[in-house]
Formats: C-alpha cells, sequence, structure tokens
C-alpha cells in the first residue's frame, strides 16, 4: 500500500517509513478517541490504520463511548482548554472517569504502544497494562482555563509522553513532548483527482451556482470557527465583487452543540439565495472535494483552532487560503506566500476581495501552496512521526537512535 505514494510524498519519507517498519512490523500499536466520523481526528485514523497495517504493524483504533451528559462536560472541557471560562464540577470529572472506567473494561487496551486522542479518553491511562502510552491533545491549549487545565493535566501527567500539533501548544512538563502537526491523505476521496465531470455533478446536486466565483468554507458548525463572521465578511465583499458563499460541514457525534450554531448560521444568513448553508452527511468526501476544487477562494477564519485540517485540504487542491492567524493555521500558511493571515472580519473581506481582483496572484499562491503541503502535510510524514516517537521513547537514554 505505500508503494501507492512514490512519485507523490517526499521520497526521504517513504524510506524511513520502510526502515521503521523493519524495526516495528508485528508489533502492537493501538489508538483511542472519541468518535468514528466527524472531524479531523477521526478521518485521519480512517486513512492511517490501513496504511500502518499495509507496513506490518498489529494496528488497532477503538472508539469510546459515552452518554448525553459525558460529551456535554468534554465539550465544556475543550472550549476550557481553548481559554473560554467554564464551570467543570467535581461530579462532572467523576462522571468522565467513571464512562472511561466503563469502556476500559469494554475494549483490548493490551497493546506495545498506545495513542491516546484529546479529553475525552484521557482517563484511560488508569487503566495502563503495558507499552508506551502516549496522549495526543490537537487543541490548542496555548493559552488555556487553569482550573479545567489543572484537572486534565492529572491523567496527562500520568502518561509516558505528549503529543502537540504546534510547539506554541506545549507546555512545561515533566514529561517528553513531541510536536507532529497532523496531516491529509492525497489518495483519500476527499483529496484525489476529480473530473470536470464530477466536479459539475456535485455542483449540480447541491444546487451551487458556477457563474460566479465561489467563497468556501468547510468546518464544523462550530463558534470558534466563526461562521457568523464569514459570513459579516462575505456582505462586505458582496458590495464590491458578485459572488456566493458556501458554507459546509458535517455533524461530529461528540459535539452536542453544533446543531444551536448550525440555526443560529441559518438565522443569520436571512434566507440570502448567495449564501449556501450545506448540512452534509458523514463520509460527504466527494462532494467536499469538489466544493474545494470549484471554489475560487477558501476561508478557514477560525477564532481558536488546534490545527484545522481543511486548511491543508484546499492548498492541496491549488487553492489560496485566507485563515485566523490562530492555533495551527500559521503552520500551514505562509503569509503572502501560500493564502493570507488575519485577525479581523474587516481583513479577510480585505483580503477576498484582493485574491477576487487578482486571479493571476490566486493562481500563484495556489500553486505554492500545493508543493508546500506535499512537503509538509501528507499522511505518510506523519505516521512517519508516530512510529519514530514509538521509537524512540522505547530507547530512552540513548543519544543516537539507530534503525
Amino acid at each position: 500500500m505505500i508503494n501507492q505514494y512514490n512519485g507523490i510524498s517526499p521520497k526521504g519519507d517513504l524510506l524511513l517509513l520502510q526502515r521503521l517498519a523493519r524495526v516495528l512490523g508485528g508489533r502492537s500499536f493501538l489508538h483511542v478517541n472519541s468518535t468514528r466520523e466527524g472531524g479531523g481526528v477521526a478521518e485521519i485514523l480512517q486513512r492511517m490504520i490501513p496504511i500502518l497495517q499495509g507496513l506490518g504493524i498489529d494496528a488497532r483504533w477503538e472508539v469510546i463511548s459515552g452518554d448525553e451528559q459525558f460529551f456535554e462536560m468534554t465539550k465544556k472541557v475543550h472550549n476550557a482548554l481553548q481559554g473560554n471560562k467554564e464551570t467543570v464540577t467535581d461530579a462532572m470529572w467523576q462522571h468522565h472517569f467513571e464512562i472511561n472506567r466503563q469502556n476500559a473494561a469494554n475494549i483490548d487496551l493490551d497493546a506495545d504502544a498506545v495513542i491516546i486522542h484529546d479529553p475525552q479518553p484521557g482517563p484511560l491511562v488508569e487503566f495502563k497494562k503495558k507499552g508506551v502510552w502516549i496522549w495526543r491533545c490537537h487543541i490548542d491549549i496555548s493559552n488555556p482555563f487553569r482550573d479545567v487545565y489543572n484537572a486534565l493535566g492529572r491523567y496527562a501527567l500520568k502518561y509516558d509522553a505528549i503529543i502537540f500539533s504546534v510547539s506554541k501548544f506545549a507546555r512545561a512538563m515533566n514529561i517528553d513532548e513531541f510536536i507532529i502537526p497532523p496531516s491529509i491523505d492525497p489518495l483519500s476521496e476527499k483529496n484525489r483527482e476529480l473530473s470536470d465531470d464530477e466536479i459539475s455533478e456535485t455542483a449540480k446536486r447541491l444546487g451551487i451556482p458556477a457563474d460566479r466565483p465561489i467563497i468556501l468554507q468547510v468546518s464544523r458548525f462550530d463558534r470558534f470557527k466563526d461562521p457568523l463572521g464569514v459570513i459579516k465578511s462575505y456582505r462586505m465583499v458582496k458590495k464590491y465583487n458578485d459572488c456566493v458563499l458556501v458554507l459546509a460541514g458535517s455533524p461530529a457525534t461528540d459535539d452536542p452543540e453544533g446543531a444551536a450554531v448550525l440555526n443560529e448560521v441559518k438565522e443569520f444568513a436571512a434566507n440570502d439565495p448567495d449564501i449556501h448553508i450545506l448540512l452534509l452527511p458523514p463520509f460527504s468526501d466527494r462532494d467536499i472535494n469538489a466544493l474545494q476544487r470549484m471554489a475560487f477562494v477558501v476561508l478557514q477564519k477560525s477564532l481558536k483552532e488546534g490545527f484545522g485540517l481543511t486548511v491543508a485540504e484546499a492548498m492541496w487542491k491549488g487553492k489560496p487560503v485566507i485563515g485566523g492567524a490562530v492555533g495551527g493555521i500559521p503552520l500551514q500558511i505562509v503569509h503572502g506566500i501560500t493564502g493570507f493571515l488575519v485577525h479581523s472580519i474587516e481583513g479577510a473581506a480585505f483580503r477576498i476581495r484582493q485574491l477576487l481582483n487578482t486571479p493571476e496572484m490566486a493562481d500563484a499562491m495556489g500553486e505554492r501552496a500545493k508543493e508546500f503541503v506535499r512537503k509538509n502535510f501528507l499522511i505518510t510524514r506523519q505516521i512517519r512521526d508516530y512510529l519514530s516517537a514509538w521509537y524512540i521513547m522505547e530507547n530512552k537514554g540513548k543519544s543516537i537512535i539507530e534503525f
């Protein structure tokens, strides 16, 4: 399977993957998160597990279950880690632990290496059996609400290591830390090349007009993604440039706020016929692919963002992306080279108009953006990094690591 990436992924990544597979082949590698659909973590794992298995590694992916109270509480934790002041009571923390205790009884946690993704399954470390255990934090915790951050830390510090997406998220801790950005799979249904007919079919089925430039944002309907701010920016642009806005997203089973935010967005759009709000079913990968390819400008105007995989996805399609200068977005967008970073609604509107009025700039940015993703944000690089972290943790104390 890894041979499919020849000529796409950097040769050095593929060579190192093969060397790591020789060392770690036949050993067990477990990933645990809280949803099998919706959001970047699930998307990455859907593609990563088969590749790991193809390398000869016994890779598994388990998903914990929980009730409504559990996911409401973990959403509060997520928001608090991104800076919101949230009230999370001792009773909520106890319920968080109890749900994980129940899941630990039903999940086989026996593996040589275990990566636990985000706060929802964090307490599973209390039921560690063997191997290297790593907590993978996908959230922007550069300025967390301290009460919640400290409470979660009692679990985080029991892991052997922590992985963050961006260096500024890392905290001073008494355990090993790694910086491993997320990635996209260029061969997935969401990122593969599409024919003109496939793109046209999607546009027609979703009712997206092809006679004007399309401004697109693909993301969960989450206040931190600032969908209302995107509409405000579009309205500023619309005064001068005739264009269409598309806001597209899929529901995530571990996000109880999504429906309420979607209703807010629909109400704020006020039945504007040129604003298309699409709630796509899970696994609408080809539709998202087509939308990104038909767009002229892609936005990710987040107010907080762990990484924002939709940025790399759009860049891979050769699109200039305008993103909020937060979280992992500046790691992907080189300002003025592969896209633009913005700090306000007015700034986003200005950059949209700049690209609409200078299409040659948009084309050049898009070309540079695709090559930047190829070198830095493909899934082969992330698998390389995960296996390297596992190997390093098993060889702690050595000044030189050899394969």
